[in-house]
């Protein structure tokens, strides 16, 4: 039997009508297939990877209170963390998304375990979520070893707090404040039993920020933390909660590793000039820091020991912390550059017991420095 002309238009526009829905479902498939719909983690030590780089990671290392991470194609929200443990003590977990290796789980492609001195620079960045109603840190770490290991706890973890909320601190003790790729920061250093932690808090919340790892790397070098043969093994970006936290979210992450033959943030030698003015108890010292390499010495940190007895009271041109034993000259804002054949002049005041003696050794963001 044959259709009328009417019935025939009518067939063909549900026939179009069919077809243009399933074409709209076939997009929506394909469309969710390469987004990577949202993933959700809720086992202990579960992990997911996101946008085919890097490691989004529960790691609920410290309680038996549930906690779940949703993850995105760029980072990951907490949407549970139940409990809450004492400020006293460790903090409930780390969920965190990171670039490397942690205890033999590596992300997609990374280039760490790398030398120190291998590597060129460590751009990265960083957004946060912060929420009220809970007790935590938002922490982005960074793991020195000896050895490129990736099945456990390195030797050093640089930790920067980028806010804290409630009554919690660092492992350790504040050792002083100094300021890293132009930012003023409270530090901390102390050991946990497992290893050396060197924290940088940040005096007020930071919501998101683009840095060079190697800054703060250095920093671990001129502290004696590290040295340039160790290696980085990863970097992490996330939270440690000790109360609630539902909602806390890294909104947005990316690091990157540049190798290259060798650190050229850093030189490859320098000559320090140390003068003194003294009297009874007491002296002034001018240093004169030349950087005879042929390399740039992008936010410099020279590392030296003070005599037994000696403290320092004040400084000019340069941040010193800690104030005696071994301690780090950081060069500020107006002065964090130190390019080939150039010089940079500055000075402190201490005060001393007994007789009076001078600093016997001085390095360079781990290098050392000849003295004059």
């Amino acid at each position: 039997m044959h259709r009328s002309a009417p019935q025939a238009r009518r067939a063909h526009a549900l026939l179009s009508a069919l077809l243009t829905t399933l074409v709209a479902v076939a997009a929506l498939l394909t469309a969710a297939s390469t987004s990577h719909a949202d993933t959700t983690v809720c086992e202990q030590f579960g992990s997911t990877t996101i946008g085919g780089r890097y490691v989004v990671q529960n790691n609920r290392w410290n309680t038996s209170e549930p906690q779940c991470v949703s993850t995105t194609d760029n980072g990951f929200r907490v949407v549970q963390a139940d409990g809450s443990v004492p400020t006293t003590g460790a903090p409930k977990s780390y969920p965190s998304v990171f670039n490397g290796c942690h205890y033999t789980n590596c992300s997609p492609g990374t280039n760490l375990p790398a030398v120190l001195g291998s590597i060129a620079a460590a751009p990265t960045s960083i957004s946060y979520n912060y929420v009220s109603g809970a007790i935590y840190d938002a922490a982005y770490d960074i793991w020195l070893d000896p050895t490129p290991r990736t099945d456990g706890v390195n030797r050093t973890e640089i930790m920067i707090w980028f806010n804290r909320v409630g009554a919690v601190q660092p492992v350790g003790s504040q050792v002083g404040s100094v300021t890293v790729a132009g930012r003023p920061w409270q530090l901390w250093s102390g050991n946990n039993g497992s290893n050396d932690v060197l924290t940088f808090v940040a005096p007020s919340a930071i919501g998101s920020w683009n840095f060079d790892v190697m800054d703060f790397a250095r920093q671990a070098v001129a502290r004696g933390l590290a040295q340039n043969n160790w290696y980085l093994t990863s970097v992490q970006a996330g939270f440690e909660p000790w109360q609630n936290g539902a909602g806390l979210a890294v909104t947005s992450f990316s690091s990157t590793v540049d190798l290259g033959s060798g650190p050229p943030s850093g030189p490859t030698a320098c000559k320090v000039a140390y003068s003194t003015n003294t009297w009874q108890g007491g002296y002034t010292a001018d240093i004169t820091l030349t950087n005879t390499g042929s390399s740039p010495a992008d936010g410099w940190h020279l590392a030296f020991t003070l005599p037994a007895g000696q403290q320092i009271t004040s400084t000019w041109n340069a941040g010193i912390s800690p104030s005696s034993g071994a301690v780090t000259a950081d060069g500020l804002a107006y002065n964090a550059s130190l390019s080939p054949g150039a010089q940079v002049s500055f000075g402190y005041q201490a005060t001393y017991n007994g007789s009076f003696a001078k600093p016997t050794a001085f390095s360079l963001n781990g290098l050392s420095c000849s003295v004059a």
